[in-house]
């Protein structure tokens, strides 16, 4: 099982990101789909979740703002990210999940891509 994550990078605060996660090793349309993130001196943390029916629900801070969808034909997952904030600025990752968020445990943990909003 291997996630890679990419599309992080500097941006001003109001400013967007596409984070994309490619998943491989596993039926990827038989799987709910998170992302999570990991803030400096934090603890890990869910940002989103889609099921495998493309349902979807996001932590409270990032309602209205984040966007996840996923393309089952190419094994990826997406995070639409507008009208970021200092507080976004963390490490964000991708990992299949329960519908309800929690990351299963099979698998090693991707590298992360970094989101850093700075003026």
């Amino acid at each position: 099982v291997q996630f890679v994550e990419s599309g992080g990078g500097l941006v001003q605060p109001g400013g967007s990101l596409r984070l994309s996660c490619a998943a491989s090793g596993i039926y990827f349309r038989d799987f709910s789909m998170s992302w999570y993130r990991r803030a400096p001196g934090k603890q890990r943390e869910l940002v989103a979740t889609i099921t495998v029916a493309g349902n979807s629900n996001y932590e409270d801070s990032v309602k209205g703002r984040f966007t996840i969808s996923r393309d089952n034909e190419k094994n990826t997952l997406h995070l639409q990210m507008t009208r970021l904030r200092f507080e976004d600025t963390a490490v964000y990752y991708c990992r299949h999940s329960t519908q309800s968020g929690a990351p299963l445990e099979w698998g090693s943990w991707g590298q992360g891509t970094q989101v850093t909003v700075s003026s």
